[in-house]
């Protein structure tokens, strides 16, 4: 397997397509040429942009552009990456079915493949670019999925923070920086694009040449937390996919392997270019515990959807939610004291036809 996923002479794999035939891989994108996605935030589902749930950022993030940023197009091939070789034997991941329910345990921690050294050294070439000041740390992760997803009536917007996990266990984030930039194009991540937050959750942004299957076709490699799949950037017969073939939430309709059946089931793509994994969330709302980053805080399934900004879907939001928005109008800046105690900066709106502060940032 090549490990670079982005090179100047890009790596000619052979995958099996459909009906066992063997197909060449046809790559699209040009490495040295990558769309730059600074910008492409919409308050609406929209192809090739990430519909943000958060409309303001700290300007946090990488502290200077790197070198290999042109204009609107970036160079992966010019790119830097974290240094060093850490394992993780702690890392665990369990995946069970449960009638209608996947149920995805874990801790966060790469299992399949070694992290940089973070926090980011002075001595990185990196830290002069991106001074990660985080430390990679053990989450608890803790998500019932549907095992069969459906459509929600309108696609909602994505926290900043976990979108879906891949089956290595390491969570998929949205293609956001801190300060609302590209993140795969801006920060500087380790040698299998992966870094902490500020929890320490090690994440994806994107594409990951340490991602298992990622550069086959049409293969499974994680899931998005309203169930739905996310697959390789390579179609049945080898094509690499782009926002051309997508949806405004980076998915479509194809045949592909679930649950050991071949069927034409909607599913999103990791794909090379912005926004690389999920635009906006396409399932309805499911009953999901979201990652907790402080031990010993827990929340119940509808108070976490909201907290992270979450189509609420059958779930009605918080009263407390309800309450910051009672008289006012959809937009207004608004706040609320959750049920853990913890207080809720955000907008009102009404994705599900009540009007809810629905958080920008935890």
């Amino acid at each position: 397997m090549c490990r670079q996923i982005f090179a100047g002479v890009f790596c000619m794999l052979f995958a099996l397509g459909a009906g066992g035939h063997e197909a060449v891989q046809k790559p699209v994108l040009d490495a040295h040429l990558l769309p730059l996605g600074d910008g492409k935030i919409s308050a609406a589902p929209r192809r090739g942009y990430v519909y943000a749930c958060k409309s303001s950022f700290r300007g946090a993030g990488a502290q200077h552009v790197g070198n290999w940023i042109h204009g609107s197009t970036w160079d992966e091939t010019q790119k830097i990456y974290v240094q060093g070789d850490v394992s993780w034997p702690e890392a665990f991941l369990s995946i069970s079915e449960n009638n209608n329910q996947r149920l995805i345990t874990g801790n966060a921690l790469p299992g399949d493949h070694a992290s940089g050294i973070f926090p980011v050294r002075r001595l990185d070439p990196a830290f002069q670019i991106d001074r990660n000041p985080n430390a990679i740390a053990a989450q608890v992760i803790s998500l019932a999925l549907p095992r069969i997803p459906v459509f929600a009536n309108e696609s909602s917007c994505l926290p900043m923070g976990m979108v879906g996990i891949s089956l290595g266990g390491v969570p998929f984030f949205n293609a956001l920086d801190d300060a609302g930039r590209d993140a795969v194009a801006h920060e500087v991540q380790d040698h299998c694009n992966g870094h902490p937050q500020h929890d320490g959750e090690y994440h994806y942004h994107g594409p990951s040449a340490c991602l298992k299957a990622m550069t086959k076709n049409n293969v499974l490699i994680g899931y998005a937390l309203d169930g739905f799949g996310i697959y390789s950037m390579y179609d049945e017969q080898g094509k690499e996919l782009t926002n051309n073939d997508l949806d405004e939430c980076h998915g479509r309709v194809s045949r592909i392997l679930w649950e050991g059946k071949s069927i034409a089931m909607y599913h999103y793509v990791l794909t090379r270019e912005y926004p690389y994994t999920i635009g906006c969330f396409r399932g309805a709302a499911t009953s999901v515990q979201s990652p907790q980053h402080r031990a010993g805080t827990q929340g119940n399934a509808s108070a976490s959807q909201a907290e992270n900004g979450r189509h609420p879907g059958r779930h009605r939001p918080p009263d407390e939610a309800l309450r910051a928005c009672a008289g006012v109008s959809s937009g207004r800046a608004c706040s609320f004291v959750s049920r853990r105690g913890d207080t809720i900066s955000g907008i009102c709106q009404s994705p599900a036809g009540e009007l809810a502060c629905l958080p920008q940032q935890r």
